[in-house]
């Protein structure tokens, strides 16, 4: 290599390149926060739910069911849908084109997605435009992890990873403001609120033309020599030697024959399958996305203003950014299992308390105490700070970093369709759940933690400082219920054999 060619994969640069991968993270925190704002607005449901509206502005109007509409529910889980199928067409892309064309694609369909937004007449124009959203996030959410686990130094991986939750939770808080704002813009605050989320995907769009493809995805691909320079010039080392072959030996084994789904299915890729969905599944009914869509809904319930349910969002959203840095410094210190255990007891707490605090205080009409909805926000804060450093970026981390390279992309697309699923769900289903279940809607989502923690205790093994591609000898092949699914081969006719000392689960 020569000088220039030092200086421009410079560190500067490389960081450079982890941020702009990580604005893919911006545009799902964006949306994530932008659609509870939006629907709290008078002059949206206008136009689009008057029904709601109405019901709304009813002052007897049942505390908890005020906006349990399904046509509301679908502008917000519309998305998460799309994102589901999208995922599994955004794994082939990965493979096939790799990480940086991935992540141009999910910014085309975003900004597609976010021009019928800003633009919408209709019902149908709008719930039109999320779906290519979803179509967006899906392709993003599949790629961005993938490349900032692959392209991260292994000391600092888990750090790098965080990145992703880091703008995701930055979009969020952005979205808090923009909704505050833009809720004093009569009648247009809407449009802005929705068209400001091209902002970050033309960043992604412009930064994916910026951006180097990992040493991974290259050798993937066959581009053998290329993948060793470019790990060269990311590493700013000629002596890349070790990382270099175990990649090429993970790339060789993915070159069977066999398919990379007939790869998932068999027994020993089970372990990272079931961690990489359960982390997804787990991470979504902690209830965290029933909080951040409907933030300034479910404050407007418990007695706040409109303006007052907004800032409280937008606290809410400062409590979750700086979280999220506590995550980065912390998870190659003390570790996954560590934080995640810590966080399920502080959100098992608080969504308790806020539980009994809203069953006990909150009638179907009127509104809690200034005190008591104080108190309700600062519980929330200490959930969501709980979440922030733990779930919700480890959620996204650990299954990006557990799959071999041979299933890596297939297996990951699996994990992003079960977030957007759960997702999906949640986004549907919990303004009736808030409904229907009142205050005990909290006490569901803490018997959910109560299950992710026995989860972490039993089954999910520690990955901080392993490298990716020695995650069956160093993890799964040590741990006391996985490696049994270790022990399982294929015979020379397919067949499964039994190694010695091994069983079949």
């Amino acid at each position: 290599m020569g000088g220039s060619e030092n200086d421009f994969y410079s560190k500067p640069f490389v960081v450079l390149c982890w941020l702009i991968a990580a604005i893919g993270g911006l545009m799902f925190g964006y949306d994530i926060g932008i659609s509870g704002g939006v629907t709290s607005m008078d002059d949206f449901l206008i136009m689009f739910f008057p029904g709601v509206y109405a019901k709304k502005k009813h002052a007897k109007e049942n505390n908890y069911c005020k906006y349990a509409d399904p046509y509301v529910q679908l502008f917000t889980s519309s998305l998460y849908l799309a994102a589901l199928c999208a995922s599994f067409i955004g794994s082939k892309v990965c493979s096939k084109y790799g990480r940086k064309m991935t992540m141009l694609v999910a910014s085309i369909f975003y900004l597609l997605g976010v021009t019928l937004n800003a633009a919408a007449n209709g019902l149908v124009m709008l719930i039109l435009g999320r779906i290519l959203l979803g179509v967006g996030v899906g392709f993003g959410n599949e790629a961005v992890p993938l490349f900032l686990s692959e392209i991260a130094p292994i000391k600092i991986r888990g750090a790098v990873n965080i990145l992703f939750q880091l703008f995701v939770t930055t979009g969020i808080l952005i979205a808090n403001v923009i909704n505050y704002v833009a809720a004093e813009k009569h009648p247009w605050g809407w449009r802005l609120a929705l068209g400001l989320a091209g902002v970050p995907a033309f960043m992604l769009l412009v930064g994916s033309f910026v951006i180097p493809e990992t040493p991974t995805s290259l050798i993937e691909r066959g581009h053998i020599e290329k993948g060793k320079l470019t790990l060269q010039k990311i590493r700013r080392a000629q002596n890349v030697e070790e990382e270099y072959q175990s990649i090429l030996t993970a790339s060789r084994l993915s070159q069977e024959t066999q398919s990379s789904f007939s790869k998932l299915m068999r027994p020993s890729s089970r372990p990272p399958l079931v961690i990489g969905i359960m982390m997804q599944v787990f991470q979504q009914f902690t209830g965290i996305n029933a909080i951040m869509f409907y933030a300034p809904v479910l404050f407007q319930t418990v007695g706040f203003g409109a303006n007052a349910a907004l800032i409280s969002s937008v606290i809410i959203g400062f409590v979750n950014v700086f979280s999220t840095l506590v995550s980065i410094k912390t998870v190659d210190k003390f570790g996954r299992r560590a934080l995640l255990l810590e966080a399920c007891c502080q959100m098992f707490l608080t969504q308790v308390v806020v539980g009994i605090i809203l069953a006990v205080r909150l009638k179907i009409t009127g509104s809690l105490g200034h005190g008591e909805a104080i108190g309700v926000v600062i519980l929330v804060c200490l959930y969501v700070m709980s979440f922030a450093w733990s779930w919700g970026p480890l959620g996204w981390l650990i299954p990006s970093e557990t799959f071999p390279l041979e299933i890596r992309t297939t297996g990951f697309a699996f994990a992003v369709s079960a977030n957007m699923l759960c997702t999906f769900i949640i986004a549907q289903a919990f303004l009736s759940m808030l409904c229907h279940m009142h205050a005990f809607v909290f006490f569901f989502f803490a018997a959910w933690i109560v299950a992710m923690g026995l989860f972490v205790v039993f089954l999910l093994p520690e990955t901080k400082g392993v490298p990716i591609e020695e995650m069956v000898e160093r993890v799964w092949k040590q741990h006391w219920f996985w490696k049994n699914y270790m022990d399982r081969d294929v015979d020379a006719n397919g067949q499964k054999v039994r190694k010695e000392g091994g069983f079949y689960p």
